[in-house]
């Protein structure tokens, strides 16, 4: 099966491949706030309700019966060193977590009850703020060791996670504000900032960067917040030096691999590494130097510097982070080293380290990365990690326009973290294996970081529906809804009419505020509706069907730019665009380099990975699939989020043929717990 067929129809006008963005626009890529965007369909607008509502609260809830927000009453006490913490040392970073992904909830679906919820929390973490006098603000490290702060003097910052939490609450405050208007919390996410930023940096600043990232992003936030909105900080109760934030992401991002050299990581294992650390050895400045510190080693992306990483290594969801925060930092400064490693490392993920449902991470060991083409199907997979890729993938699209980005932010966002959840809104996963004889989604677990990664990365998705830069407006992916994005020229009004996932065709009503303005509607061909199942060749795929796009129902001049359909046009309130992407369900096959998978094969429809469960297949294991005999749409399970399933034609071991049924991947689960089921099936020879 090969990948050499694309049709794309305008009527009869044949449109041509070309590369780049508009010359001589210096403008950059925008995305359409949450707050201007309107999700009214049938598939994303319940689950947004769901998850702003039944999965906040849960969240929370279950945050609370652990007396998770009470370390901060405990902090606020005065606390310290008693040893009483609650929870793993990053509780306070999902706390964070959880509040930026509902205040981004929040936005498109305001809730009052929710938002006293929260707002009490917020009460406690200035309280415990306000104990410090410089503001330092770390529950786990106050209340355990505290002579440790920012992993120093022998702490394990590794463990403790007092960076990462701090840019967490960053992160928050700078959400939190921009959903409700309210500085409370970016006050105590300002002075978290102005404390790192003071302590942190070039010599005689101490050399300190996050053993889990996630800041980087926070901080470049931060800094475009006060600088988009200079007349903040006269609300703010404390200085603010924007150009400070980002001088200190950009210190983060640089410093990775200067350090002492040691532990050896991965020649003394974790345990000896760890204990070389807490001894402090590293401080000895006749043998370091003054602004040296001890290696978190490929595990945390910290054995070379950026511009010497070649692949994608280490924790996965800290490697997504970094790398996001990397492709975040080069959109505000241009920094090119930035931005060629991050294609860099994103093509290595993408092309040779990704799963087919967008998920990473393929071992369990230190929740890594696999060597290249090690894709094994009973892989970890967390759901965290997913998470980190797909706002890598969205962020690179905002750096480079390139819609290849976007094609594997919906992979993700469909597959690899709706999968996540239960249809009930208050089950989760951590690990997302493609095929298994026994996974299941917990109530709650010991380390519960899936379910606020779960609700950032949701609240997040309508902002990245629509983009814009000078006079071309981009639509990202496809959902009914209404938005209103501002371009050089006009302001345009957009309303998109789809059944998508389940439905190809795509009506969109464009209504400029002029009565006729000249731009570029520019509409995302996804990868697989060109039969470019992965845009490195990882994956490989036939799509029966083209693609039709009309204006009006007439043809009109089209060209395909970094796999956008182009139309420039003088437009005119209500103009209708249709947009048609094949439907037909497709086999799936691996690259042969990708030997675990070998001689199997996926199924899907649209964006959507398919997977068979063993309660719709009878023994399950003893099928293979006759990739000569067709796939075809089957029925809409009302009792599964009314999906539409796909039938084929399986042959058992002895040789009978029968009828297989496969659901979406993200369904699994959710009838019989526990449910073996597989995503890739043996072909039948």
């Amino acid at each position: 099966m090969k990948s050499n067929f694309f049709s794309l129809l305008i009527a009869t006008t044949t449109l041509l491949t070309g590369c780049g963005n508009s010359e001589n626009d210096s403008d950059k890529i925008q995305f359409a706030d949450i707050s201007d965007v309107e999700i009214t369909d049938a598939f994303w607008q319940p689950k947004l309700k769901q998850w702003s509502s039944t999965t906040a609260n849960d969240v929370l809830d279950k945050f609370e019966r652990d007396n998770v927000p009470g370390n901060f009453i405990k902090v606020a006490n005065g606390d310290r060193d008693t040893h009483n913490h609650s929870g793993l040392p990053w509780f306070d970073g999902l706390i964070y977590e959880s509040i930026r992904g509902i205040a981004d909830l929040m936005a498109a679906n305001p809730d009052a009850v929710l938002k006293a919820r929260v707002d009490s929390i917020v009460d406690k973490i200035a309280l415990a703020q306000a104990s410090e006098p410089e503001g330092f603000i770390n529950t786990y490290t106050q209340l355990t060791e505290n002579d440790h702060r920012w992993g120093e003097n022998g702490g394990l910052l590794r463990w403790m996670h007092d960076v990462y939490n701090s840019g967490m609450l960053v992160e928050a405050g700078v959400h939190y504000y921009k959903a409700t208007g309210e500085t409370k919390l970016l006050e105590v996410a300002t002075k978290v900032a102005n404390l790192m930023s003071e302590y942190m940096g070039p010599s005689p600043k101490h050399n300190i960067v996050p053993a889990h990232s996630g800041p980087e992003e926070a901080l470049v936030k931060l800094y475009q917040l006060y600088a988009s909105e200079p007349e903040l900080k006269e609300r703010i109760n404390a200085p603010v030096d924007a150009e400070s934030y980002l001088k200190l992401a950009e210190f983060w991002i640089d410093s990775r691999g200067d350090h002492c050299g040691l532990p050896n990581w991965g020649g003394w294992g974790n345990d000896e590494a760890e204990k070389w650390i807490k001894a402090n050895t590293y401080a000895d400045t006749t043998l370091y130097g003054t602004h040296s510190r001890p290696s978190f080693g490929p595990y945390a992306q910290d054995s070379l510097p950026l511009t010497e990483q070649q692949t994608i290594e280490g924790h996965a969801v800290r490697a997504t982070l970094y790398l996001t925060g990397v492709a975040t930092a080069a959109t505000v400064d241009g920094n090119q080293d930035y931005i060629d490693a991050a294609k860099r490392l994103w093509d290595n993920m993408a092309g040779r380290r990704m799963y087919v449902t967008g998920g990473v991470g393929a071992i369990s060991f230190d929740e890594k990365f696999g060597d290249d083409y090690y894709l094994p199907s009973e892989a970890y997979l967390e759901t965290c990690a997913a998470v980190g890729a797909g706002f890598f993938s969205q962020r690179l699209n905002e750096l480079t326009g390139d819609a290849r980005y976007m094609d594997e932010y919906e992979r993700t966002l469909y597959n690899g973290v709706l999968t996540g959840i239960s249809l009930s809104g208050d089950n989760y996963t951590y690990q997302n294996p493609l095929n298994s004889t026994s996974h299941s989604r917990w109530e709650w677990h010991g380390c519960p970081c899936c379910p606020p990664m779960f609700l950032k990365f949701m609240g997040a998705m309508p902002g990245f529906m629509y983009s814009h830069k000078g006079n071309d407006l981009y639509v990202n992916l496809y959902a009914e809804s209404n938005a209103a994005v501002k371009l050089s020229n006009t302001n345009v009004r957009l309303t998109q009419k789809t059944g998508y996932p389940w439905q190809g065709l795509i009506a969109l009503n464009v209504d400029p505020e002029k009565e006729s303005a000249d731009f570029t509607l520019n509409l995302r061909i996804p990868g697989w509706a060109r039969c470019e199942e992965n845009p490195m060749g990882l994956y490989q795929s036939m799509t029966n069907g083209q693609v039709v796009v009309t204006v009006n129902n007439e043809e009109v001049p089209v060209t395909m730019r970094d796999g956008y359909a182009r139309i420039e046009r003088k437009w005119k309130k209500g103009d209708i665009v249709e947009l048609e992407l094949p439907m037909t369900p497709r086999f799936i096959i691996a690259n042969d380099a990708v030997k675990d998978l070998n001689g199997q094969t996926a199924i899907a429809v649209g964006p959507m990975i398919y997977c068979l469960e063993g309660c719709d297949n009878e023994d399950l294991a003893d099928l293979s699939i006759d990739t000569s005999k067709p796939l075809k749409l089957s029925e809409i399970m009302t009792d599964l989020d009314n999906a539409t399933s796909v039938e084929g034609t399986a042959t058992t071991t002895d040789g009978k043929e029968r009828t297989f049924k496969a659901i979406p991947y993200y369904l699994l689960g959710n009838r019989t717990k526990g449910a073996p089921y597989n995503v890739w099936m043996p072909v039948k020879k």
